[in-house]
């Protein structure tokens, strides 16, 4: 497919990083998986990034990850990109990951530091340049530090830039100020990987945001990018602020997954809130705080949820 938007925005603008639903029973649950799929893109979202870590990637494995590719894109591949995670501490476990989600039919690659390995900035660069060279799908990298244990330098950022398929990044540095400075170093645009700090990323020139929040609010922050655009910075930030319940809520403890998948068996959209070990499902008391996210930001209606 033509990817969306412009070279500023070769991947959309809001993107949700997708949980991956399973059945009772642990199985990966693929019509769940296209329901899903079908409702976030409905709802606005511009985009959809299958096999990261909230889509608990590293607990799925191979034919799994390609079934769930290939079952999204049938479904809503003329109408959204699908991104695929291939991403790994072992650099070759990760273009194997590649390989197999471009013969899937991915629109792209969302590759993110090697976790736990803490490579070298030379590691890192050769990690993603050759992850990069195994397909012709376009990438784009992710920066999270809190879970790699390592950050992608601005000198590494400026090599990597110039690989022809490497077009953006997922910044979850937590790192507003640098924003501006990468990017005018790199060309690359920017996606912010916190929900949170979607205002701040737009007003430094970002493309927009991979967000787990937007299982829930992705027409909300789809329509604080449109005001933004427009203008209506006030705007965009009452649209934003009516989302910040379901934000919290979603990301405050850290187990994104955990609380997306109980947010959308309270929404009725998945029959169970189950993980993979060693991640577990929601206790009553968190589903109960989520419940309480949800009305809070509008996303449910007090009188008609059963308790």
């Amino acid at each position: 497919m033509t990817l969306p938007g412009t070279p500023a925005r070769p991947f959309g603008a809001v993107l949700t990083a997708m949980v991956t639903p399973m059945t009772a029973s642990g199985e990966v649950d693929l019509d769940a998986a296209v329901q899903l799929a079908v409702r976030l893109v409905d709802q606005g979202n511009d985009g959809l990034v299958l096999s990261g870590t909230t889509g608990e990637a590293p607990v799925t494995h191979t034919p799994e990850k390609s079934d769930l590719v290939r079952a999204v894109v049938g479904a809503v591949g003329d109408r959204a990109v699908v991104l695929s995670g291939a991403g790994s501490n072992d650099t070759a476990h990760a273009v194997r990951m590649a390989e197999q989600a471009a013969d899937a039919g991915a629109h792209g690659l969302l590759v993110v530091s090697p976790y736990y390995s803490r490579p070298t900035q030379e590691g890192l660069y050769q990690h993603f340049a050759t992850v990069a060279d195994a397909t012709d799908l376009p990438v784009m990298l992710y920066d999270i530090p809190g879970r790699a244990g390592v950050r992608i330098s601005p000198a590494t950022y400026a090599r990597i830039a110039a690989h022809p398929r490497v077009l953006a990044a997922k910044d979850a540095t937590g790192d507003v100020a640098s924003v501006p400075f990468l990017r005018q170093a790199t060309g690359l645009a920017w996606y912010s990987g916190d929900d949170g700090l979607l205002l701040p990323f737009l007003a430094h020139g970002a493309a927009g945001i991979v967000s787990v929040s937007a299982h829930l609010v992705g027409g909300a922050f789809a329509e604080v990018v449109r005001r933004f655009d427009a203008g209506d910075h006030v705007g965009a930030l009452d649209v934003f602020t009516s989302t910040l319940p379901v934000v919290s809520a979603m990301n405050g403890a850290g187990a994104q997954a955990v609380m997306v998948k109980a947010a959308l068996q309270i929404l009725g959209v998945h029959p169970n809130r189950e993980l993979r070990l060693p991640n577990v499902a929601a206790t009553d008391d968190d589903v109960a705080a989520v419940r309480a996210a949800l009305i809070a930001g509008g996303v449910l209606d007090a009188a008609t949820v059963p308790q």
